[in-house]
């Protein structure tokens, strides 16, 4: 029997992918759609490619299938997350700016693919919460 691997707290790469960019991804792994298109405060998503990385993986729903398919391993950690503040006096622009310079500088640039979300939700507090999502995985 095919025991489905996770990444984060459970759940298939797909599904953490389609969550953190607030979009709907196909998981062939599952053979389901993942549809989170209705999430509030995503502001910026993308992927990001270190060189010579396969250029289709800039589509978010290739990129983890792939990884999935990859991976024969049933306990298997298919990627990283890396999660950091964005500071809330930042203009959003300016925020989105600095964490997608970041994560190319740090992680793209040294050979890591970056599924990079940024998220301007609210606080409990009614002001803003800006912080960014990154899924990392070596090419």
């Amino acid at each position: 029997m095919h025991r489905p691997r996770t990444c984060a707290a459970g759940s298939s790469a797909a599904a953490s992918a389609a969550y953190r960019s607030g979009s709907s991804l196909f998981d062939m792994l599952f053979g389901r759609d993942h549809d989170f298109s209705n999430k509030a405060g995503v502001v910026h998503s993308e992927v990001l490619l270190p060189d010579g990385a396969p250029e289709q993986w800039r589509e978010r729903e290739q990129l983890w299938n792939d990884v999935e398919a990859a991976e024969i391993r049933k306990d298997a950690q298919l990627a990283r997350e890396v999660e950091f503040v964005i500071l809330r006096e930042m203009p959003e622009a300016d925020g989105i700016a600095l964490a997608r310079d970041f994560v190319q500088r740090e992680f793209v640039d040294v050979g890591m693919v970056a599924d990079l979300n940024v998220h301007w939700d609210i606080g409990a507090d009614g002001l803003a919460k800006p912080h960014a999502h990154v899924m990392l995985i070596r090419d």
